[in-house]
């Protein structure tokens, strides 16, 4: 059975120069096929390839589901919407841009919280006051549960958020939050600061390859080409 490789990339914006780029630097170029808003694409002089244009979250729903063999997405949208990412993908090269961090920050008011063992207390007194627990706004939910819970941490109530997380706080929809940011300036704009052991993942842009898409052999080899020309050397199955 021949398969063709598809390979996702970011659909728009800055991610996907930064990909183009990344491909460019070892003399492979990113070609759109049909409409200039389409969503196919290939890499000129590569055959076996077919390139899939979409975002960033679709991405990883085609890794996890074996749609795309390959892709190009950030690790903080791979442990949050990938469970068992490890066992579903392979992580194959950081490709040093789309550089952000998870973190929980807090009001810069709490001048007793400083640590995530801080909220514990804190949440204590804060039940005390309001008879309810902590509101964190976050749109890493499994990301947050995993981290505040393995802090110890129980008295709380994850809020989804759908819009701009770093002002919940201030509009009282939220009592802290767990948001990605790159230089912490919207976070301080909003009167947050992040908790001195609060980054839960140090995220960036990766070339990821699904353990679950059906990889015959002749897939396999335009892989392994695939990722001799990008000067990556792993050992896959």
């Amino acid at each position: 059975m021949s398969v063709r490789l598809t390979f996702a990339v970011p659909s728009k914006g800055r991610l996907m120069e930064q990909t183009a780029e990344f491909l460019g630097r070892s003399g492979l170029t990113l070609r759109k096929v049909g409409p200039d808003r389409g969503y196919r694409g290939e890499i000129e002089g590569v055959d076996g390839i077919d390139v899939a244009f979409i975002s960033a979250s679709e991405i990883v729903a085609a890794l996890n589901s074996g749609r795309a063999h390959i892709g190009v997405t950030g690790e903080d949208l791979i442990r949050e919407n990938i469970v068992n990412a490890d066992e579903r993908v392979t992580l194959l090269k950081p490709l040093g841009f789309g550089h952000a961090n998870v973190v929980v920050a807090v009001p810069r008011c709490w001048i007793d919280v400083n640590e995530v063992a801080d909220l514990e207390a804190a949440a204590v007194a804060f039940r005390r006051e309001h008879g309810r627990p902590f509101r964190v706004a976050t749109k890493y939910i499994n990301l947050a549960r995993r981290f505040l819970s393995g802090k110890g941490l129980a008295d709380y109530r994850i809020v989804e958020s759908l819009g701009a997380t770093e002002g919940t706080p201030a509009a009282g929809t939220a009592d802290l939050i767990v948001d990605i940011t790159s230089t912490g300036a919207t976070l301080a704009a909003n009167g947050l600061k992040v908790l001195e052991d609060g980054v839960i993942l140090r995220s960036q842009a990766n070339l990821v390859a699904s353990k679950v898409a059906p990889w015959p052999a002749d897939t396999k080899k335009t892989r392994d080409d695939l990722l001799a020309r990008l000067s990556i050397s792993r050992t896959l199955e």
